[in-house]
């Protein structure tokens, strides 16, 4: 008899399905006449729904700028059925707040997972088997098996010789009796060990301020040049400060570090040099939306807007942004090639 393929296949978590008013990652897979089919991607894939009228709390003018076959993104859980196997998703009722948790959540999970599936690929067990005695009791230990994991990378041997299961057994008497033994055998757990350490390295943190600045005095766009400079003078080797032009008169300051903190400190004391600066020379800065920690969603929207906003300042004429530029006193800034030309 061949032998069998491990299962690679298994949900991230320990309940099969999802909780109502629980914030899911999701994956739209089509469309249909009423709504769009999408695959629950921390609970294996599972399919659910969203109607079309769970879209938005707008009137919907085009279904298409709302929902594409292949995006990812947070949802919220309206109904499930387990009997049946459907689960109702919401894209409206879903708030930033509950979007910036389940993109936190699910990207913990998804390393998570890599490491479990890597692991049981590579040493032929069953993903659902480790899951078992390995992914699920960390996860209910430690909130999550991420936070497990991380301290595997320094004490290995404190998180993982706790982790146990029962293994039945034929005594001498010929009766079935049940030990208890270590979840892991030493060639496994020294595989999770290995590839825990490789993957869990300190990812750096993106920290982001928007501001608005202008300066109408004579030779304004050399002040707020010197401005921007000023506000990237304020970084160091650890934090380095970027600031990039979105399109007048809105900026964005970035910077990447392991520390949130020092990151958050460091831009506001960069917005406190370009504030200083511009101020020298009449000009005007005011902080929009305070240093803080940005998702990938949101830098990716930041990215999107931005290449948006560029290709339609191709469009415009040299004559109307020589106009626009004498107007805002702004010129023709081009910081770290920014892409963006100057337009009200």
């Amino acid at each position: 008899m061949s032998s069998k393929s491990p299962n690679l296949e298994c949900r991230m978590y320990e309940a099969k399905y999802p909780e109502v008013d629980q914030a899911v990652m999701i994956q739209v897979k089509s469309m249909a006449d009423s709504g769009a089919y999408v695959s629950l991607l921390e609970y294996n894939n599972i399919e659910g729904m969203i109607l079309f009228s769970e879209l938005s709390r707008r009137r919907i003018r085009s279904i298409s700028s709302l929902i594409k076959v292949g995006r990812i993104e947070p949802v919220m859980v309206l109904r499930v059925d387990k009997e049946k196997g459907y689960i109702d998703l919401s894209k409206r009722r879903v708030s930033e707040e509950d979007i910036s948790g389940c993109e936190e959540r699910y990207n913990k999970s998804k390393l998570v997972h890599s490491i479990m599936r890597h692991v049981a690929e590579t040493m032929g067990i069953d993903l659902e088997d480790l899951y078992i005695h390995v992914g699920w009791p960390l996860y209910r230990k430690y909130g999550h098996a991420f936070e497990a994991f991380k301290l595997v990378v320094s004490d290995p041997e404190s998180i993982l010789n706790s982790l146990t299961r029962e293994v039945k057994e034929i005594g001498p008497d010929g009766k079935e009796v049940t030990k208890v033994a270590p979840a892991l055998s030493e060639e496994v757990k020294d595989a999770l060990v290995k590839n825990i350490r490789r993957r869990m390295t300190p990812q750096p943190l993106k920290i982001r301020a928007d501001i608005e600045m202008k300066c109408f005095q004579f030779d304004g766009v050399l002040h707020i040049k010197e401005a921007m400079r000023k506000a990237e003078a304020a970084g160091n080797d650890d934090c380095p400060v970027k600031i990039k032009l979105v399109a007048p008169p809105a900026y964005v300051l970035n910077t990447q570090t392991l520390d949130k903190e020092q990151g958050i400190a460091i831009l506001t004391k960069a917005i406190a040099a370009c504030t200083e600066e511009i101020e020298r020379h009449k000009g005007k800065l005011a902080v929009k939306e305070a240093p803080r920690a940005v998702s990938e969603r949101e830098d990716k929207l930041l990215a999107e807007q931005m290449a948006k906003l560029g290709r339609e300042n191709e469009e415009i004429s040299g004559d109307e942004d020589s106009e626009e530029e004498e107007d805002t006193g702004m010129g023709e800034i081009d910081v770290e090639n920014s892409g963006t030309g100057i337009r009200e």
